[in-house]
Formats: structure tokens, C-alpha cells, sequence
């Protein structure tokens, strides 16, 4: 497969993901996660033994991630209950 055909398979692809009914997923890593709240790993376990934050997707005996629709929803209650105490 040459690089022009590999392109526009992974194109197709990616827009049959987003062109559905359904919304597009993606999985993000625990760095990523770190990077978008502020929050360290220990933080981050902590909060899910707590219910208080989305449970990862293992993926693999080794692989975990989280889905990242999840995350920004988590943020934008955390956002909203902030606004609401003041």
C-alpha cells in the first residue's frame, strides 16, 4: 500500500467516524488526562475509588485510557458547581 492510498483510507475512515449519527470517540492516555485537569495520577486513582471522577477503559492487560467526552463533561460539572457556590 503506498502512502497517497494509506492516506486516503485513514482519511475515509476518520469521516465515517465523525459523519454518523453517533458523535466521534476518543480515547486519551492518563498523561493526557493529567494535562487537561491539573490533576496527578495519584489525584486522578484517588478520585475514581472516590466515584468522583470517570473510570478508565482497559483496552489491554497493560492499556488503559479514558474517554475524553467524559473527561470535558466531568470538567464542565466541576466548572458549574464552582459558578453555582459563589
Amino acid at each position: 500500500m503506498t502512502a497517497t492510498t494509506h492516506s486516503i483510507s485513514k482519511q475515509s475512515h476518520q469521516t465515517a467516524l465523525v459523519s454518523g449519527d453517533k458523535p466521534a470517540i476518543r480515547f486519551i492516555k492518563r498523561q493526557a488526562v493529567e494535562g487537561i485537569t491539573g490533576l496527578s495520577c495519584t489525584e486522578i486513582y484517588r478520585r475514581i475509588g472516590a466515584d468522583n471522577f470517570p473510570k478508565q477503559v482497559m483496552l489491554g492487560p497493560k492499556c488503559v485510557v479514558w474517554v475524553e467526552a467524559e473527561i470535558y463533561g466531568w470538567m464542565n460539572e466541576r466548572i458549574a458547581e464552582s459558578r453555582q457556590v459563589a
